[in-house]
């Protein structure tokens, strides 16, 4: 089995851990964030962890009605801007690594500001770490695979445990519990024979919406990394303002959906793209689609349950691709941007 396979089936596990040993500090965060609201939520991240984030967002968007933004690293990095209106915000910071110099700075300089900077990270010893006023461990264990796997999970799992603490929704926390499981059962699925679909293509679109965007990113960045495929993530709601102009018969499509509030609009998407003669995989039962094996899972874990079994699936589609999942060209597991 390959180093990204191998890695990737340690997150259920893992996942287990990470929620038992995360709950005291999530709890000790969320009454500090409840006693002195934020004023503001901004993410910081990059890469796969960016994906995290993203999924991060629309939980906490979705379930406390306050907006949260991404913020660009290069805004001090690189142009050199001291962060303003950071007085009583609320900084989250992803990363796997805790180690690219971009991410530092800028939570270094939003905790300068007067920002409540919070990394979640998976190297509690790294500079990111020792950056942030307080830090939430990924407890992903050790991550060696160039393309990071378990650490995009345990991020996304641990950001679903600070939203469901954070907003009381019970919903949310029931899918807190059932995580590790339905991770688990995901992983038990065979995702390789749809994916074989892919071996000779060229390119293809990733569709989702609301929490299962974050996750077509990182299906797009993974099949980039990993088989050297062009793909492009897209929202199901974007897809419609231009990029379906490049749509026609058997154009390839990966689409990921989820039965919550988005799920009307996503159907209907796929739909369409089904009907201008697109080769749609989907997670959602829909005419005329290829169907994408899923557990049952609660709506807002089902787009972390589709990257489980994708990760497992991936290192098959490099090989009928002719390469190897673990060595993509280029890439170092650190990437240090400034």
């Amino acid at each position: 089995m390959s180093t990204l396979a191998t890695e990737a089936a340690e997150a259920p596990e893992a996942c287990r851990r990470a929620l038992v040993a995360n709950r005291d500090a999530i709890a000790a965060l969320v009454e500090r964030l409840t006693s002195q609201p934020p004023r503001l939520i901004a993410t910081c991240a990059r890469g796969s962890s960016d994906h995290a984030a993203t999924y991060g967002a629309y939980l906490l968007a979705s379930t406390l009605g306050r907006p949260v933004a991404s913020v660009g690293p290069s805004m001090v990095s690189i142009y050199g801007r001291t962060p303003t209106g950071l007085t009583d915000a609320l900084v989250l910071v992803v990363s796997q690594s805790g180690k690219s110099p971009d991410v530092i700075q800028l939570a270094t300089a939003a905790r300068a500001a007067g920002a409540l900077v919070v990394g979640v990270v998976n190297d509690v010893t790294s500079p990111l770490a020792a950056a942030c006023e307080l830090v939430i461990p990924l407890h992903a264990g050790p991550e060696t695979s160039v393309a990071a796997t378990k650490s995009f999970l345990l991020a996304a799992t641990t950001l679903l445990q600070l939203a469901a603490a954070w907003s009381r929704d019970p919903a949310l926390t029931a899918a807190v519990t059932a995580a590790p499981d339905a991770l688990a059962a995901a992983a038990a699925l065979d995702w390789r024979p749809a994916l074989s679909r892919l071996a000779g293509a060229t390119s293809l679109y990733v569709v989702g919406r609301g929490v299962g965007l974050g996750p077509t990113q990182e299906l797009a960045l993974k099949l980039k990394e990993a088989a050297r495929l062009h793909a492009e993530a897209f929202s199901t709601a974007e897809i419609l303002h231009g990029p379906i102009a490049l749509v026609g018969p058997g154009f390839p499509i990966l689409a990921l959906g989820q039965d919550d509030a988005t799920g009307p609009g996503t159907r209907d998407t796929i739909a369409k793209l089904v009907e201008i003669g697109a080769d749609v995989s989907s997670t959602l039962a829909i005419p005329g689609t290829h169907a994408l094996p899923v557990t049952d899972a609660p709506p807002v874990l089902a787009p972390l349950c589709a990257v489980q079994s994708f990760y497992l699936a991936l290192p098959a589609l490099a090989a009928a691709r002719g390469l190897d999942a673990d060595a993509p060209p280029h890439l170092r597991k650190i990437t240090q941007t400034r």
